[in-house]
Parts: C-alpha cells; sequence; structure tokens
C-alpha cells in the first residue's frame, strides 16, 4: 500500500442502479448488483464504515435493504429527497469524519459532480467500480486490528448509546451507572500491538506524557519481564467500546512506574481514566508498593493532569523519586501518590481475570 494514500473511513452508496439494479420506486423487482454483497462484507472486515445516500421514499428502501440481507452493513442511512452533498455532510460530521475520508459511490454523474462541487474532498467512484474497490489502495487499511474488524459494531453501539443519553432526563453520573460499564484491564498480546501503538501516537488530551512507542518499543516491553504492557477495553449495555488504553508500568521494584498511561478521548466523560488509576492505585496498595508515575505537560493533555491530581498524585519532593531512572524527556514532571490514598469509587466495574500485580 501507498503510505501516501490517505485510507477511505466511510463508504456512503447511493441505491437505485448503483448498490441495486432497477429503481425501487418504478416497482422494478430490484436485485443486488455483481459483487455488491462480497465488497460490503471486505470493507466491513477492513473496519471501513458504510452508510447511505439515496433519494428515496425511507420505509420502502430500508425494507429492501432488509429483505436482501444487508441493511446491518450500514452504521447510517440518509433516505429521502434533499441534495445528496447535503446527506454525505450529515453523515461525516455525524461520525466525525473528516471529510477527505469519505467515499461517495452513485451511478449518476451529475449526483457525483454536486458531491465534488459542494464537497471537493470526498472522493466519488461510480457504480462500475463496485468490484474494484477492494484493491483499490484507499481502502487498503495499512493494518487490521481486532477493534477494526468490530469498528461497525461500535459505532452502531455509540449511536444508540447518544440517542438514549440525548433523551435521558437525570444527573449524568446517573445515567453512566444506567449503562452497566464494564472495564477490562488485561497483558496486552502481540496481535494488541498495533492499537496499542496508534493509542501512544493518536490520543492526546488523555495522554499523560505525549511519547510516541513504536512497535519496536512496544515489543521490547513486552519481552521484559520487569514490565507489564497493559490493554484496556470497555463495554456496556449497548455494545463494546473496544480498546480504549493503554498503561506501561515497570514494577520490578519499589516503587513501581507508571511511564504511560493513556485512554481514548471517546471515553473520557465515563470516567475511564480516573477508573484505571485508581484500580492501579489499589494494587499497588494491595502489595505495599510506592507508585510513581511520569507526567509530561503537552497543549492538550491538560485533563490527564487534573485526573492525576484528583487521584492523590503530587509533584512535592520524595525520597522515593530517586529510585526511579531519569527520564528521556528533560520536561518530564515525576508524581508521587500521597501517603495513604486509597481508591475512589467509581460508575463501572473493573475485570481483570488474568492480572493479578502481586
Amino acid at each position: 500500500m501507498n503510505d501516501k494514500v490517505k485510507t477511505v473511513k466511510c463508504v456512503v452508496w447511493d441505491l437505485d442502479n448503483t448498490l441495486w439494479k432497477g429503481t425501487l420506486l418504478e416497482r422494478d423487482e430490484v436485485i443486488l448488483v455483481d459483487h455488491a454483497r462480497a465488497t460490503l462484507a471486505e470493507l466491513d472486515a477492513r473496519g471501513i464504515l458504510h452508510a447511505v445516500s439515496s433519494k428515496n421514499d425511507h420505509d420502502l428502501a430500508w425494507a429492501r435493504l432488509e429483505a436482501l440481507g444487508i441493511a446491518e452493513y450500514f452504521v447510517l442511512a440518509k433516505i429521502g429527497w434533499g441534495p445528496k452533498s447535503a446527506s454525505v455532510q450529515e453523515i461525516a460530521d455525524r461520525l466525525n469524519f473528516a471529510y477527505d475520508m469519505i467515499a461517495f459511490v452513485d451511478d449518476q454523474p451529475a449526483e457525483r459532480a454536486e458531491v465534488a462541487f459542494h464537497r471537493p474532498e470526498v472522493r466519488c467512484y461510480w457504480a462500475e467500480q463496485i468490484a474494484e474497490l477492494t484493491g483499490l489502495p484507499e481502502f487498503t487499511p495499512a493494518t487490521v486490528t481486532a477493534d477494526s474488524r468490530r469498528r461497525r459494531e461500535m459505532y452502531q453501539a455509540n449511536l444508540r448509546r447518544e440517542a438514549e443519553q440525548t433523551s435521558f432526563d437525570g444527573p449524568s453520573e446517573e445515567f453512566l451507572r444506567s449503562l452497566d460499564l464494564v472495564m477490562r484491564i488485561d497483558r496486552a498480546s502481540e496481535e494488541d500491538l498495533a492499537r496499542v501503538e496508534e493509542l501512544t501516537l493518536r490520543t492526546s488530551q488523555m495522554n499523560a506524557t505525549g511519547v510516541h512507542y513504536s512497535d519496536a518499543d512496544l515489543r521490547a516491553l513486552l519481552a521484559d519481564p520487569s514490565h507489564e504492557v497493559l490493554t484496556v477495553t470497555m463495554e456496556d449495555r449497548f455494545g463494546p467500546h473496544g480498546a480504549v488504553g493503554v498503561l506501561l508500568l515497570r514494577r520490578d521494584a519499589d516503587p513501581w512506574h507508571l511511564k504511560l498511561l493513556a485512554t481514548s478521548c471517546r471515553v473520557v466523560s465515563f470516567g475511564a481514566g480516573a477508573a484505571v488509576l485508581n484500580w492501579l492505585i489499589g494494587k499497588a496498595a494491595a502489595t505495599g508498593a510506592h507508585l510513581v508515575a511520569d507526567f509530561r505537560p503537552t497543549s492538550r493533555n491538560r485533563i490527564m493532569e487534573i485526573a492525576y491530581r484528583f487521584a492523590g498524585f503530587t509533584d512535592e519532593p520524595c525520597e522515593c523519586l530517586a529510585a526511579v531512572p531519569a527520564a528521556a524527556h528533560a520536561d518530564t514532571q515525576r508524581l508521587h501518590l500521597l501517603p495513604d490514598v486509597r481508591p475512589l469509587p467509581t460508575t463501572m466495574r473493573i475485570d481483570a481475570p488474568r492480572l493479578a500485580l502481586t
């Protein structure tokens, strides 16, 4: 794959004479075009989402998608009589994707031209290209992680979650408790490393140091018995959130040294960072170990510093800091846990079945 080609994150499909043969409102007996089902399935497996933009009767069109057995692939459907460019814009904004991460497929040159005029960043394709999409570099991610393969499921769950939150009448903490949130913390496997590297690279607000750990760095830590590379995943009654955090911890001596804590920005409102810190504080207290954490201020991670301070970490002088190797970056602060700090209650259950930090 050409690394300079930006990968498509969502394909927006027209229906009549594009995804299926025929025109629904003309009472045609529409059937899927050749390769449509295979293309939908393959791109879905790569973590590329699907949406619909069609000038049609919504209920009839959606019923036909269900009858054809492909409705499940679509995270959003804009079916009505407005301009396609407006539908594409709504889909991109709803999914929080840049327009250059959107592809638009339509059999009508005029529709493609209308989208291209209003949103020139969107990549447009004609219906005859459906069979070849899976072979194009922009539809071929460099890596496909476990989260990639579940991306559609996660987005569908999040849309349902957001809809219920909008209609929820009560305090935000009460809504969080209603979700039945479960956080799982486990040792990373080699299969997890692509996602872990991505979290260290792309997470900014909830990244304690802003340091990127490469695949080689992570493999070295994974092989080092003095270190723990831990992944954090979450789910609730709506479905999975996927991998949402990473901890890099050295614990072969006292104090334990938390080199990195990073959690995805999309779970900030659920208190994921605080929950991870509380869990680790409890584990350290159970073994009598002191806990030191690296914090390197950036232009975006002030919220992570607040999470550390609220959990009981301080930058006051302490003898324990002398036992921690010098930081690679001169502006790294060393925070340590105040004496007798105990975990705070959270709105989620922590599940770490294979992990006993003792």
